[in-house]
């Protein structure tokens, strides 16, 4: 495994949490605001500390976080903090391997605005550049904090598709916090749901049902299917 939960709680959001991550595995986070998804992300990169229980991760680690708009004065181009992540951002004029930049930059879609100051870019254009950053160390286990934010439609299929790829084909293990399920439902093999009364873990089947859900919120909540997409009323 690369990451594990056992007992784990953060007070008051959630408790009792056991959970193992595989190689490979997409790990779908969701959740009502407030219900400690970021929290949990935060717990493994360590910049939140259990109230109780532990977590352990064996893995090089990437992370796509909550979408925050960078500085309109930041002098630095969307190629020199991706090379910053490549390069671990260690020692003056240390640089990432010939080339490394430019293929994270192409496999996010990113080339055409490789030499934009980043505090120019739309808030989907700073998504992309996340994006690289977050894969610069050829991570084995990425998190993902509502990582398509800001982005259209068809850069959203995109991001899903690349990150699905790359946990198939490099093992990379995926845990992706979202408000909807529909963007991943194609690819996700298990969904975490975080709520007000508990939590629940299993496949999208077992989770994504009005009684379970009703559970969680103590009220009653429907789920619909409408041409092949989860609606949560």
């Amino acid at each position: 495994m690369v990451l594990t939960f056992t007992d784990a709680a953060v007070d008051p959001l959630f408790s009792d949490l056991n959970l193992t991550v595989e190689p490979g595995e997409f790990l779908a986070v969701l959740g009502p605001n407030g219900a400690g998804k970021s929290t949990l992300l935060h717990t493994v990169t360590g910049t939140r500390r259990l109230t109780r229980g532990t977590v352990s991760v064996n893995a090089r680690t990437g992370f796509i976080p909550q979408q925050r708009m960078f500085s309109p004065d930041l002098p630095l181009r969307a190629r020199d903090l991706v090379n910053l992540s490549a390069a671990h951002g260690v020692l003056r004029r240390r640089r990432a391997r010939r080339g490394a930049v430019e293929e994270l930059l192409r496999e996010v879609g990113a080339t055409g605005i490789a030499d934009r100051r980043v505090g120019n870019l739309s808030g989907g254009q700073q998504q992309l550049v996340r994006q690289a950053q977050a894969l610069a160390n050829d991570p084995e286990l990425l998190l993902c904090d509502e990582p398509l934010l800001s982005l259209d439609m068809g850069v959203q299929h995109r991001t899903v598709d690349l990150i699905d790829r790359r946990r198939r084909e490099a093992g990379t293990a995926v845990v992706f916090v979202t408000h909807s399920i529909n963007p991943v439902l194609r690819v996700v093999d298990r969904v975490l749901y975080l709520a007000p009364y508990g939590h629940v873990l299993g496949n999208v089947s077992e989770v994504m049902r009005s009684e379970t859900l009703s559970e969680l919120y103590g009220t009653r909540v429907e789920v619909a299917e409408v041409n092949d997409r989860l609606i949560v009323i």
